[in-house]
């Protein structure tokens, strides 16, 4: 099997290159390294079933040879680099969904579109199910990632529908783990990060909105089930656990030995007050649930965090 993995020197993209590598898969990682890191994918460059593209998926791509499966996980995804990257956002979720979907086409390939709870906005129906609609601002600052996101489902539909193309959609809800960036204004490294240098950590409001976290493992483990599955509308992918980011803040601080106070900031605009999955469809479709304890988890990714500063 032969499969193409875009954005696969990302944080998410890396774990999957490795997960495809172990099951024996020849992988092409494609990633223009716009919030790509190319130490993610170092340690596989030696691989002979490995090989790396460096390119913009939101121009028109070839790829020679057979492919099997293309994951499409190319995208800023954190709202610091997609506010940042505001029109990139926007065309790889249009124009990169278009150009991997016209390639699943011609290669008659397994497609998989990543996708994100932001489809679900800052949702009115807690916890999210797949069948909701959800309530985004199109024209707020967040817009460019969640729309551009909704835009990829419909298109990845629509290709379905017309084209009889096998599709897949995951919806990932927060994930965390190691290879996440410090700076990638996530609530994860941002609050370990700041922990562990000893600075005060940042909630935002009142700290009661909540978010579920899952493992960066756990979350593909389901990708690659989802893959296999003969399953074609959305599919939500998170750990169920919910916990208010103060509780968040406050079990980090326990967890680093930190002495750390806690500083509260407004509010980002449209920034959900909720958010929990429900995995009912994972459940029955995937047999699949996370295994990854919370704590074990964080401990895992305080001590890459910890290496990472140390470097």
């Amino acid at each position: 099997m032969r499969t193409l993995i875009t954005g696969g020197a990302g944080f998410v993209g890396s774990h999957l290159c490795e997960r495809f590598l172990a099951e024996r898969h020849d992988v092409v990682c494609l990633d223009n390294l716009i919030t790509g890191n190319p130490f993610n994918i170092q340690h596989l460059q030696g691989n002979p079933r490995f090989t790396f593209v460096r390119h913009n998926i939101s121009n028109h791509v070839e790829i020679d040879g057979p492919i099997d499966n293309i994951l499409h996980f190319a995208s800023p995804a954190s709202p610091v680099d997609y506010l940042r990257h505001p029109i990139a956002t926007l065309k790889v979720g249009s124009l990169g969904t278009h150009n991997t979907l016209g390639l699943a086409k011609a290669k008659s390939a397994r497609y998989l579109l990543a996708s994100t709870s932001e489809v679900y906005g800052d949702p009115e129906r807690h916890p999210q199910r797949e069948d909701y609609w959800g309530n985004v601002n199109p024209i707020g600052i967040r817009g460019v990632y969640d729309e551009a996101k909704r835009f990829a489902e419909a298109m990845t539909m629509a290709y379905h529908r017309s084209h009889g193309l096998n599709t897949h959609i995951v919806r990932i809800f927060n994930t965390y783990g190691p290879r996440m960036r410090l700076d990638d204004g996530r609530v994860v490294p941002n609050l370990m990060g700041q922990a562990l240098r000893g600075q005060p950590l940042t909630v935002f409001g009142d700290g009661s909105q909540t978010r579920s976290f899952c493992f960066v493992s756990d979350l593909v483990d389901g990708i690659y089930r989802l893959l296999n599955a003969e399953f074609h509308e959305p599919v939500n992918l998170g750990n169920p656990n919910e916990v208010s980011i103060l509780d968040f803040a406050k079990e980090i601080l326990q967890l680093s030995s930190a002495k750390s106070q806690i500083e509260f900031k407004p509010l980002p605009q449209d920034d959900p007050k909720v958010r929990r999955p429900d995995i009912t469809r994972a459940r029955m479709l995937l047999g699949w649930e996370p295994k990854v304890d919370r704590h074990d988890g964080m401990r895992r990714t305080m001590d890459y965090f910890r290496g990472t500063l140390a470097s």
